[in-house]
């Protein structure tokens, strides 16, 4: 008989451990002092770009392999997802910036200015070519962690916030509480990230776009009703407050030259938060006694949540080593 489980923290992590592992018939508690997800974790910030071949550029090979995972999975867990693939373009004194993009990734087709306002109406004429990823998607990160909270939930499992529920279950511990682990984690860091939604009508991109820029690259998500996330900052930090005037000009600024259209949008959001990563910026998975530790999903946490929590429940329910574990100590 499956020992009971306790997983701490309820952010995309740990929903995806539970889902994964109550699919497959384990008991499970959700734990987390915060409550459910919220603005409170950085998930709630997440941009929900499901773009491994694209993160193939700067990203080391498992997460472009465990990221084509994600996609298939998030629809099984009821999540709405778009498979619209991805845009990358440069503004034409950055043109380069498309063929070295092409030259480090995969799974992409160029586009001449033709094929490019074939795709997407609203840039045509502003751009000479484009690079289409066709087998990326994105999803609304906020309505999927709510899909998620309603699977489980379904199933019996709703989020505790007591801070001693974890030290009264008597089994398997599963850590995924982020930044917070840092006390268990000493090789763990932040990496701050900044955001703004904005509501533009008149601005019609069906699909994530990558505006490449040797200094500040900029991606904008359509998350519909004519809203929009734009995001991209990477700032080696753990600071956590509010999002600074500086990214915020960055960001407004890409997006107003990407298509003008953004200049008569409306703010509706500003965020920021940090993003728990090792050094080398790949995820781990670390067990030490009877408590599993995963963590490190830098910006990739919705792209690679679901393949580490397969992992998770393979380690847990069958004994399988993951690939990405890197410490074992001793038998359950």
């Amino acid at each position: 008989m499956t020992r009971r489980i306790a997983i701490l923290g309820a952010g995309v992590m740990g929903l995806c451990a539970a889902t994964e592992l109550t699919r497959r018939g384990a008991p499970v508690r959700l734990i987390d002092p915060a409550g459910a997800a919220g603005p409170h974790g950085c998930s709630w910030w997440a941009g929900g770009m499901l773009a491994p071949f694209c993160e193939g550029e700067t990203a080391e090979p498992p997460v472009v392999r465990l990221g084509q995972e994600a996609a298939p999975w998030w629809e099984r867990a009821g999540a709405s997802v778009t498979r619209a693939g991805t845009l990358v373009l440069a503004l034409g004194r950055d043109r380069s910036e498309v063929d070295r993009f092409a030259r480090r990734t995969a799974g992409h087709r160029m586009l001449d200015a033709e094929g490019l306002a074939g795709l997407e109406p609203g840039l045509a004429g502003r751009f000479a070519r484009a690079l289409h990823f066709p087998g990326e998607a994105h999803l609304d990160p906020r309505a999927a962690l709510a899909a998620l909270q309603r699977g489980l939930s379904a199933r019996g499992v709703e989020v505790e916030t007591a801070r001693g529920a974890a030290d009264a279950t008597a089994g398997i511990t599963i850590d995924c509480r982020g930044l917070a682990a840092a006390d268990a984690l000493p090789d763990l860091r932040g990496v701050r990230g900044e955001m703004a939604v904005l509501r533009a009508p008149e601005v019609t991109l069906a699909r994530p776009v990558r505006l490449l820029h040797p200094r500040q690259p900029l991606y904008i998500v359509p998350r519909g009703d004519g809203r929009f996330m734009l995001g991209a900052t990477q700032i080696e930090t753990a600071h956590r407050g509010p999002a600074t005037a500086r990214s915020v000009l960055e960001l407004l600024g890409a997006a107003y030259a990407l298509d003008p259209a953004f200049g008569e949008a409306e703010v509706l959001e500003l965020g920021a938060d940090a993003r728990p990563a090792f050094p080398d910026n790949l995820p781990r998975i670390r067990r030490r006694g009877a408590t599993v530790l995963v963590n490190g999903l830098f910006r990739h946490g919705f792209l690679l949540a679901p393949a580490l929590a397969r992992m998770v429940a393979d380690l847990v329910l069958e004994g399988k080593r993951p690939e990405v574990m890197d410490e074992d100590h001793g038998e359950w």
